[in-house]
């Protein structure tokens, strides 16, 4: 059965505004300026140190970062003797022993970022039955990632007139629906740099954002680095082909 190009095009108009109109209430995030960004971007290791420290201060009591690895956190500037130090001051549960049994030991860089919580049912249990999500990879979770974390968290107010929070609920125009259950997580000097940075709200927010970016996509700067090499090389080869087309058809009677 053929349908009319008209109404394949309503239809396909429609698919497409959906999400929109389902996500009317939402604002659309700020548009913060990142050193990731574009094809040229690379990793501001400076705000991405302030943010693992903002990480591990604020947020690690509430969000794991499960695939994350200490030794990763050489790339983005410490050195081998601090990743020891920081891996060592964390309890990792490993075994089974000789004795079949579980048992904790300090951590190694080799191990990953420990969850604060021993399972779901635990996580649910500490945090009124909500689940805080993992963070390795919560930048390419949502749409326009970065920008959209950033928003979230600084974008805690007070409730317009007609909304009724729940108890313990917040309002935040960032996050669908407005009503959030986890509490602002960020206060101006609610952590001291150690490079002795302003730790403003919207700072640590921004840093927090480029090391989360930098967790859920430690390579990016090597596949962007790759990218520009394989175009540059896929120009030149073209430049290449095309030059021995002309003087192959050249040599050709029409």
């Amino acid at each position: 059965m053929q349908y009319p190009m008209k109404s394949l095009l309503v239809v396909a108009l429609m698919v497409i505004a959906m999400p929109a109109f389902a996500a009317g209430d939402v604002h659309h995030p700020k548009q913060e300026k990142w050193a990731f960004d574009g094809v040229l971007g690379k990793v501001d290791k400076p705000a991405v140190q302030r943010g693992m420290q903002v990480y591990k201060e604020v947020c690690a009591a509430c969000h794991g970062l499960k695939r994350v690895a200490f030794r990763q956190l050489t790339d983005i500037g410490f050195s081998e003797a601090e990743v020891k130090s920081l891996a060592a001051g964390y309890d990792i549960q490993d075994g089974p022993n000789d004795d079949g049994e579980m048992f904790t030991r300090p951590g190694r860089p080799s191990d990953k970022f420990p969850s604060p919580y021993a399972n779901e049912k635990a996580a649910r249990a500490m945090q009124n039955g909500a689940l805080p999500p993992d963070l390795s990879l919560i930048v390419k979770a949502r749409m326009d990632g970065a920008n959209y974390l950033y928003s979230l968290l600084t974008g805690y107010s007070e409730a317009p007139e007609g909304v009724d929070l729940p108890e313990g609920a917040h309002y935040n125009k960032y996050f669908p629906g407005g009503i959030i259950k986890m509490p602002p997580p960020l206060a101006d000097d609610q952590v001291t740099y150690q490079d002795g940075s302003s730790a403003s709200m919207e700072q640590m927010a921004h840093d927090v954002t480029s090391f989360l970016q930098w967790a859920a996509e430690p390579e990016m700067e090597a596949r962007k680095r790759m990218g520009i090499k394989v175009m540059i090389f896929l120009a030149v080869m073209g430049g290449f082909f095309y030059i021995a087309k002309k003087r192959i058809w050249s040599n050709l009677d029409h």
